[in-house]
């Protein structure tokens, strides 16, 4: 009878075991479906992703450094226009406007008008009430037209917070190990070489609005290095929300000049 006993005790004892195991092991089952898987990039992927920002962060350097100069535009008078051994001319950006004068005897003989505004002289720079009191500046008796100079400058800011945007995106994607940022930053930067170019463009309008002021002085324009400079930025940024973009694609073209490594064992 003991004997019997025993044996029930331990049948029961491992029906038990076998159960709690098979629980558990459902349960490890559940959790591991219940997590969601999250991809992580590779060496390659990374080293792509670096190597677009590196592009993206060529465009903010040169808008960061045109928007900060005054030298969008030169207007320039006939440099026999005052009678004298002096001529004047003015050059100005987003934010600060300078009148220069010239020797006529350091331009060159061939150029007509004074300038160019390198050349060794006199300079008076103010920054434009535009931002302040809302007044309109006056260059060689021509006033500015305040409404597109502030759309300008307005629109060089956006892009500057688009690009901080971006970078932010891609420093998270790169320090988590995760392409998911990539088609936000793709699109900030994409936004913000869009607003560069726009920007340039309303301030040409904002140039012609003023030589269109007034005719009484003649003025020879044109746009100087500033503007080549943040144009080819606005270029440059909208290429890498483009490179962004492919790289954030499931399966990227250029994943196709990657070796593939033979399965079979």
């Amino acid at each position: 009878m003991w004997s019997n006993y025993f044996v029930q005790q331990d049948e029961e004892g491992r029906i038990g075991v076998a159960g709690a195991g098979q629980a558990g092991g459902l349960g490890g089952m559940k959790g591991g479906r219940g997590q969601r898987r999250i991809p992580k990039m590779s060496d390659s992927q990374e080293g792509k992703i670096k190597l677009a920002f590196f592009v993206a962060i060529i465009g903010v350097t040169l808008t960061v450094l045109g928007m900060g100069t005054e030298f969008w535009v030169e207007l320039a008078q006939p440099k026999n226009f005052s009678g004298n051994q002096t001529c004047q001319m003015a050059h100005y950006g987003l934010w600060k406007g300078c009148i220069r004068t010239l020797w006529v005897a350091d331009i060159d003989p061939e150029r007509t008008s004074c300038g160019p505004a390198e050349l060794p002289g006199e300079s008076n720079c103010t920054y434009f009430k535009f931002f302040t009191s809302g007044e309109n500046a006056v260059i060689f008796k021509k006033t500015t037209n305040k409404n597109l100079n502030l759309a300008a400058a307005i629109l060089a800011l956006l892009s500057l917070t688009m690009m901080a945007m971006g970078s932010i995106c891609i420093g998270m994607s790169l320090s988590k190990g995760v392409p998911f940022f990539l088609k936000p930053a793709s699109f900030c930067f994409i936004l913000s070489g869009l607003l560069v170019l726009l920007s340039v463009l309303i301030f040409h309008q904002s140039v012609l609005a003023l030589l269109s002021s007034d005719h009484s002085i003649p003025l020879h324009h044109e746009l100087s290095w500033s503007v080549a400079c943040v144009g080819s930025a606005g270029a440059i940024l909208i290429l890498g929300g483009v490179l962004f973009i492919i790289l954030s694609l499931p399966f990227s073209p250029w994943q196709k000049c990657l070796p593939h490594k033979n399965s079979t064992t």
